[in-house]
């Protein structure tokens, strides 16, 4: 089993303000989020989850109802793309890939690039590995869940019994 991991992380911009148009809100350094959504992309991830693959439902069957500790997505949009699966907490894609993308896999590295300029953590696996060895994908996706989870927590301050009490004492 292979996956490929896609960890670099870019710096994200902060969300828009309540009350400021898109356009203003460039005009101060402010962009818009992530991912362009559209009615017409909407509708092809609906078609898309409708008409899944055998192997999709079969992942999908593992990763819904926060079986893993977190929220997926299936079927996604995503800026030109339509993500398979997608943790929006964690920045997480888990990308299914048959036989056409051994035939053009300059599409993929597109994909991942545009997707690693937003700061999305992309895993790669094949159908056949999803089909011949689940729990083993499911352990990578896991172990890559932990890992997104841990680095996401900031470190809490602790109480140091060389500080000063409140009110001076």
């Amino acid at each position: 089993m292979s996956a490929k991991i896609v960890t670099e992380v870019a710096t994200t911009s902060p969300p828009l303000e309540k009350g400021r148009s898109a356009s203003a809100a460039s005009r101060v350094g402010i962009t818009a989020p992530r991912f362009d959504l559209t009615r017409l992309k909407t509708r092809r991830a609906r078609k898309l989850r409708r008409d899944s693959t055998d192997v999709e439902m079969k992942l999908w069957q593992r990763l819904r109802n926060r079986q893993l500790g977190v929220d997926f997505r299936r079927q996604h949009p995503a800026g030109p793309f339509i993500l398979d699966f997608y943790c929006p907490v964690l920045g997480l894609a888990v990308e299914l890939d048959g036989g056409q993308h051994a035939i053009e896999p300059e599409r993929d590295r597109i994909r991942d690039a545009w997707l690693l300029q937003r700061s999305v953590t992309v895993l790669r696996f094949w159908n056949s590995d999803v089909i011949e060895n689940l729990s083993g994908v499911l352990e990578v996706i896991a172990t890559k869940v932990s890992q997104l989870q841990s680095a996401e927590m900031t470190p809490t301050r602790r109480w140091r019994a060389d500080l000063p009490l409140a009110g001076g004492g």
